[in-house]
């Protein structure tokens, strides 16, 4: 499998065909027939560049983001980071991709134990990994806080001490703790009140730059995508639709549900607005 897009950029992720059902249980629970929530989905990302998967509830973006990161199986289709397919990969296999892919969920609250203090979160991961001293671990931990604009001395505050912008805050820097390639962004910012959002829009926008990181980004927010991505794919009942650069779907979307999803005025405003600045 090649590792170079059409425009010959080196590729970090490539994904071709993936399909993933469920089976849908009855009122009683018991196993019915299956429903296929991704189908043959297919698409690419350049190493330091930022696709976002956009498309009404249900239609499957979640779906491909839990296969992407192997947090599921997918049924069929191939995942490939750089020239490894990790679609089928067993978990023996598995674990040293899952250090170059981490997934950044919108319930910061959620993903973390609230009674861990601010260290205790972001080491986690390293400590299985079970290949960085004890010792180093407050170093490296006060590092990425500092990267992530929160003070190294609040270290030993409690979780739910800290505020939801900084919990995601801190989410993140734990996904970063492994140096991974890719994050993968399942409406990481949707439920941050939008001074909060612009700020973490902005700073995933410098650790781009700063870590040439790849994103998959995963969001209903026109805003965000307009302002943050380079492409960007339509899904629907499961498939994708259309895609391409962010600005040609936002701006002249073809199919229908595209254009029912972006709702061409108000999107034209902000797609001209995130070309004068690329902040929020």
């Amino acid at each position: 499998m090649t590792s170079q897009s059409k425009s010959n950029e080196p590729l970090a992720l490539r994904v071709c065909g993936l399909t993933k059902s469920y089976l849908r249980r009855d009122g009683l629970g018991l196993k019915g027939r299956p429903v296929l929530a991704a189908e043959a989905v297919t698409f690419d990302i350049p190493r330091g560049k930022t696709l976002a998967l956009i498309g009404s509830s249900g239609s499957g973006k979640s779906t491909v983001a839990r296969c992407v990161s192997r947090i599921e199986t997918p049924d069929e289709g191939e995942i490939w980071i750089g020239d490894t397919n990790i679609a089928r990969l067993p978990p023996s296999v598995l674990r040293p991709f899952r250090s170059r892919i981490q997934m950044i969920f919108q319930d910061a609250a959620s993903a973390i134990n609230p009674r861990f203090t601010a260290q205790q979160v972001v080491e986690e991961p390293l400590l299985f990994q079970e290949h960085t001293k004890r010792k180093q671990l407050r170093h490296i931990v006060g590092q990425l806080m500092r990267e992530l604009g929160l003070r190294p001395e609040w270290a030993e505050r409690r979780a739910h001490d800290f505020s939801g912008g900084q919990k995601q805050r801190l989410v993140i820097a734990r996904a970063l703790a492994l140096k991974p390639e890719i994050l993968i962004l399942d409406e990481a910012l949707g439920g941050l009140d939008l001074s909060t959002q612009a700020q973490i829009a902005n700073l995933l926008l410098d650790l781009q730059a700063s870590r040439s990181l790849t994103y998959l980004l995963i969001s209903h927010d026109l805003r965000l995508v307009a302002q943050i991505t380079d492409s960007v794919a339509v899904m629907s009942a499961g498939k994708i639709v259309e895609q391409g650069a962010a600005a040609q779907i936002l701006e002249k979307p073809v199919q229908e549900e595209t254009r029912r999803l972006v709702g061409l005025p108000e999107v034209r405003a902000i797609t001209l607005a995130a070309g004068a600045g690329g902040r929020l």
